[in-house]
């Protein structure tokens, strides 16, 4: 609970008596009371969603319900002798696959509240009746006072009254990359949550010092409960994918069941059937043959198996059906710390003895050359440069550590960077014997850091900080190895460099050092130590892009995706970073927290698309660009690894949470858990998931192409046999109907779900969402082979019957002629673009066994007589087996002469010189 007021505008004492709290703290009774009336300090879970309901719900699809009547009726008939067993069983289990997978998926995703709640404190040191005492934090209430120590997690939002060297780990909460120094004094204005540094919030963490402070909020009424509210009210939106066939399902359900029931019902007016249940066993076989009842199983499998090809990409995704959104994404909502960057912070530039010396290398590892003006630097060379890198490297309190090869900093991310520039000149740790017998340590009051050592050469201080403060406290620099008097104009060029440095996005620190010859250690002396200083220079640092990053948003642009970057650290930080990547162009902006607050709805609706950084963002920010980018019409992925990226990961079309620095909450929310935390490795599963939804129009466009031509074939076969009366017989029986579906739906299907990815597919346009899948390329294509379909089977049974052959060997030989066009039709499939001559033959080997074994299972029923009278089939002659695989082979012609006329339409006009 809270009491709402702006806590950072007040001083200590007035939120001391707008709490009605003391140094004292609340007495028990008190805090009981107050318990009673706000509640406990604890997130609130709505009511969840019961388990058993959860599975009800996957069996709302129209395409499942069809199905599932289908395998009643199928069973019926199978008891009764009429039918096939195998046939209603096989739909149950895959409805019930289909069903449960997505039970799982669902269910999943309800583990993200409870993920947020563990990010809590589980206790709290209060002061209570005078005394200290440790409470469970679900306890703590309006008015506490809590004490903080290094290593605490914050158990609710507080007003710090006392801050010593405090430091706070706020990534979680605001995506600031950095601990954030505390103080205790009052904010004026309306700062944002990662500003208000007289304030402690719940789930944060002490890095450094100590502090107290009084508990302003509980519960839901924290950031992190407000954005537990949010995360609860948001519903992730059906995937593009899970749209179009949904529309699929209803569409084809629909009109295969009405096209069965006038086909078997105009059989039995015309004599065709002998009785009704003849007709009916048939019209149903023709129902379970044109619905394509394996297109959840097939999709599902297809979508699996690029899950797996994406894991070796660094990809790990939690939801099926949300790579396929990764398509067809127009914008790439990115975090910088760790995506964009390395999430190591790195000296770049060194000021010293008058020149600027450029660093480089990334990361951790002490690897990386001195450079002037392009020209290599021997720092052995530059004692200006060996001494300003010695004070870094002992004014200090990080470590450099190598573990199995790979190189971390233990302690604050901003002294480790001075550390490993100080280890890429040969300056060793280890090797320093100079211990340290006192220090100043760092506040933010102070903005610097003195350290006192004994060397060789007596007592030295050395210090570094804030370049205006170190520069004020000396009077003295050191220059070409000697000390002389600092300038006014030295002065001037330090301010200047300082300036420029930070201008391009540097943290910058000064560094200085004094000696104290023969002194004893004494209070005076410590006291003394930072006046009348020594300047040595300026070190400017920043966390690098990773190198991979630049190509990665490079090939997004090509590929007509916008890449933004959303961050919790400084505006002039994250537009450097963005310039550097590409991501910010000159007609492009750039916008703080701040600067959205002040954009009303339309207007950042307008600006929304040229916007491609965000600094100083907080959890609301977030949601609201995503949803206004949405409300545009894109396609939104969200990368995150904070808490405060939860509800805009969850309201994302795919939330993408980071492996490694993500926490359990952001992981939990979304779609997709990068394993590497790279941006690239985004870029990566957006290819993939192009190359997947490719592969399910592949496997779409064959398997209703194949079931438009089976539906064809029977009606205009009723249609010339009513309308003539020559001939009274179906072209197939409905054990044929069956079998052809089971070789041509089956395995082959299957195989096209795996064919890899055609060349240049990231250099198409972003698929449009709204745009139905069945696009006007894809319904000529459906109803174009389909009528070739029924065209060459019934071309071929009516040739039969016409040449005095038997009605089952008519029959026959449609069946094999169908089975022959379909199995050719699949190599048609393996690209809407390309040639099939272009196409490398042993591209796909799955697709040839599936073949392969399709044209046995069909040999094995025209020569085995066990299967010769059930299915209406004969030993085939060599002349019979021209005539089909001629027809099987005519359905190539119009599909190469189709995708020769695209090619040159779309073929770029030469370039005149």
């Amino acid at each position: 609970m809270s009491i709402e007021k702006t806590w950072h505008t007040l001083s200590v004492s007035e939120v001391v008596e707008s709490l009605n709290s003391g140094i004292q703290g609340l007495t028990g009774e008190e805090a009981e009371r107050r318990l009673a009336q706000f509640g406990p300090n604890e997130l609130v879970e709505k009511e969840k969603t019961r388990p058993w309901m959860i599975f009800l719900g996957q069996f709302k699809n129209f395409l499942i319900i069809i199905l599932l009547v289908a395998a009643a009726v199928s069973g019926v008939l199978a008891l009764t002798g009429e039918g096939d067993i195998w046939d209603p069983i096989l739909i149950v289990i895959i409805v019930l696959f289909a069903a449960g997978l997505g039970f799982v998926q669902e269910y999943r995703s309800e583990k993200a509240m409870e993920a947020l709640k563990q990010m809590t404190a589980p206790t709290a040191t209060v002061i209570r009746d005078g005394e200290e005492e440790e409470i469970s934090a679900r306890d703590l209430v309006l008015g506490d006072i809590i004490l903080l120590q290094t290593g605490d997690r914050i158990p609710a939002d507080s007003r710090l009254t006392e801050a010593v060297n405090l430091k706070i780990d706020e990534a979680p909460l605001t995506g600031e990359s950095t601990p954030v120094g505390k103080k205790t004094e009052a904010i004026p204005g309306d700062a944002p949550v990662a500003d208000r540094k007289n304030m402690a919030y719940m789930g944060t963490t002490v890095v450094y010092g100590r502090g107290r402070a009084l508990v302003t909020a509980t519960g839901m009424a924290t950031e992190f409960g407000k954005i537990a509210g949010m995360l609860q009210e948001v519903k992730p939106p059906p995937t593009p994918l899970q749209v179009s066939l949904d529309k699929i399902g209803k569409i084809l359900g629909i009109a295969c069941l009405a096209i069965c029931a006038v086909v078997a019902g105009v059989g039995i007016i015309v004599g065709m059937f002998s009785h009704i249940l003849e007709a009916f066993i048939w019209g149903v076989s023709l129902a379970v043959a044109a619905v394509p009842e394996a297109l959840p199983a097939v999709t599902t499998i297809c979508l699996a198996l690029g899950v797996q090809r994406m894991v070796k990409r660094n990809a790990l995704l939690r939801r099926l059906p949300a790579v396929e959104t990764l398509g067809c994404t127009t914008f790439i909502c990115s975090d910088k710390t760790g995506t964009l960057t390395q999430n190591e912070m790195t000296v770049r530039k060194i000021y010293v003895d008058g020149k600027i010396i450029d660093v480089s290398g990334v990361g951790y590892e002490p690897k990386g050359g001195f450079y002037i003006n392009d020209s290599s630097l021997n720092p052995k060379d530059e004692p200006d440069l060996l001494r300003l890198l010695t004070t870094a490297m002992l004014c200090n309190d990080s470590h450099l550590i190598e573990t199995n090869g790979i190189w971390q900093v233990r302690g604050d991310p901003t002294e480790g960077a001075l550390v490993v520039v100080a280890a890429k000149a040969g300056i060793k740790e280890e090797e320093l014997t100079v211990p340290r017998i006192a220090e100043v340590p760092f506040s933010s009051e102070r903005k610097r850091m003195t350290t006192i050592h004994d060397t060789s050469q007596g007592v030295v201080a050395y210090s570094k900080g804030a370049p205006e403060v170190i520069l004020d406290s000396c009077t003295r620099i050191y220059s070409e190895r000697i000390e002389r008097e600092l300038t006014e104009q030295d002065r001037k060029r330090i301010l200047q460099v300082n300036q420029e440095m930070a201008a391009g996005a540097l943290r910058v620190l000064g560094q200085a050092y004094k000696s104290l010859p023969g002194k004893e250690l004494g209070s005076e002396v410590v006291e003394g130590a930072e006046e009348e200083m020594v300047w040595l220079g300026l070190v400017g640092m920043i966390d690098p892009p990773r190198e991979e990053v630049k190509g990665a948003v490079a090939l997004c642009k090509q590929a007509g995706i916008e890449s933004v970057m959303i961050t919790g650290d400084h505006k002039l930080t994250a537009e450097a970073i963005a310039k550097e990547l590409g991501m910010l162009g000159e007609n492009d902006m750039a916008l703080s927290g701040s600067e959205v607050d002040e954009m009303k709805r339309k207007k950042l609706r307008d600006a929304v698309e040229k916007i491609k950084v965000y600094a100083r963002v907080s959890p609301a920010h977030k949601m609201r660009i995503v949803k206004t980018l949405q409300k545009k019409g894109h396609v939104v992925a969200m990368t995150g690894d904070g808490v405060n990226d939860a509800p805009a990961l969850k309201q994302a079309d795919i939330g993408v949470a980071m492996g490694i620095a993500g926490t359990d909450v952001s992981k939990e929310a979304g779609a997709m858990i990068l394993t590497d935390d790279n941006f690239a490795s985004i870029v990566a599963a957006v290819e993939e998931g192009r190359n997947i939804f490719a592969n399910i129009r592949k496997y779409l466009l064959y398997l209703l192409s194949c079931n438009i031509g089976e539906v064809l074939l029977m009606l205009i076969a009723f249609v010339i046999g009513t309308a003539t009366g020559l001939y009274k017989i179906v072209p197939l029986i409905a054990l044929q109907i069956l079998v052809v579906n089971l070789v041509t739906d089956g395995l082959p299907a299957l195989a096209l779900a795996v064919e890899s990815g055609e060349p240049g597919i990231m250099r198409r346009p972003p698929r449009d969402p709204k745009r139905s899948i069945f696009d006007k390329p894809m319904v000529n294509y459906l109803l174009g082979i389909g009528f070739w379909t029924m065209l060459a089977s019934l071309g071929v049974f009516l040739w039969a019957l016409n040449s005095g052959r038997s009605p089952v060997e008519a029959q026959c030989l449609c069946f094999v002629t169908l089975v022959s066009v379909e199995l050719f039709n699949c190599f048609n499939c393996r690209s809407e673009r390309l040639s099939l001559f272009r196409m490398n033959p042993l591209g796909n080997k799955w697709l040839l066994a599936a073949v392969a074994l399709s044209w046995a299972i069909a040999v094995a029923i025209v020569y085995l007589p066990f299967f010769q009278g059930p299915f209406h089939t004969y030993p085939m002659s060599l002349q019979d087996w021209g005539i089909v695989l001629l027809a099987g082979l005519s359905v190539l012609i119009p599909v190469e002469i189709t995708k020769l006329i695209v090619a040159r339409r779309t073929r770029p006009s030469p370039k005149v010189v």
